[in-house]
């Protein structure tokens, strides 16, 4: 320091251009453009973001898991035989499906941004809900077929409309499993619950290699219902930030249409 104050006043003119062209450049070094100090702080920022990324991916799943240790244990309780009659009645779950629904108006209520996303969109990616409900259904009728077929003796024989019903569902498996053991029974209520559970869960174990494969649309339809809120997070880190307003207008759609489609199958040909 007592070098460079002596170099200052030796050459008042030169010294100083020299000793702010040096902090200059040490600036430049330190800037992001340069790779420096700041530059491993954003690093060290994108990597929390990826670690935060990766919490709510299996926070999520961790709910996922929870939903069905539930199940599980209503199975036990509901075996046991130990409930009052009045909490075994039909009027609980419709009590229940209310409640549901009343919880899922709010929480699409409380969105302040769902409008200005929803405008943002283009024209042909508005249609990506349309998209994914068709092809689940072309899965439904897959399923059947193959259900139906001599060849498979494995699966149980389903309707046409059960297999629409549960692939109505969009890995919504609260609402869906619900609205079909009221119309169709306990038994394939169950079912719509572990297929849509599964299909929460496949979205967030393979969203990076959907959207690898077959491109940053694929984990959005993969995922359903579901893509507004728990596996937003895993689409967002394997599609792109730019399609997160696409994956909240697409969950919301398909959230939207659970309670009518399921219905819908569920009536015909019952």
């Amino acid at each position: 320091m007592a070098h460079l104050a002596t170099a200052v006043h030796a050459r008042p003119g030169g010294g100083q251009r020299q000793t702010h062209h040096r902090l200059s450049a040490h600036a430049r070094r330190g800037s992001p453009a340069a790779g420096g100090v700041c530059h491993r702080g954003q690093l060290c920022a994108g990597m929390g973001v990826v670690e935060n990324s990766k919490e709510r991916r299996s926070g999520a799943m961790k709910g996922s898991l929870i939903v069905v240790a539930f199940f599980v244990l209503g199975l036990f309780v509901g075996h046991s035989g130990c409930l009052p009659s009045w909490l075994m009645s039909s009027q609980t779950s419709f009590v229940a499906l209310c409640a549901l629904l009343l919880f899922v108006g709010m929480g699409i209520g409380l969105n302040p941004n769902m409008m200005r996303d929803i405008k943002s969109l283009s024209p042909r990616l508005a249609l990506l809900p349309i998209v994914t409900i068709l092809g689940s259904w072309m899965g439904a009728v897959v399923a059947y077929v193959v259900m139906s077929s001599d060849l498979c003796t494995l699966f149980q024989q389903r309707s046409l409309t059960s297999c629409l019903a549960v692939d109505s569902g969009f890995a919504y498996y609260s609402l869906s499993s619900i609205f079909i053991t009221e119309y169709r029974g306990a038994e394939l209520g169950t079912i719509a619950l572990l297929a849509n559970i599964v299909r929460e869960m496949i979205t967030l174990l393979l969203a990076p290699m959907l959207a690898k494969l077959f491109g940053p649309l694929a984990p959005i339809t993969a995922g359903g219902a579901t893509t507004m809120d728990t596996t937003l997070p895993i689409i967002a880190q394997a599609a792109g930030q730019k399609y997160v307003a696409l994956s909240i207008y697409h969950g919301f759609v398909t959230d939207f249409s659970v309670p009518f489609l399921v219905t819908m199958w569920c009536t015909i040909g019952a």
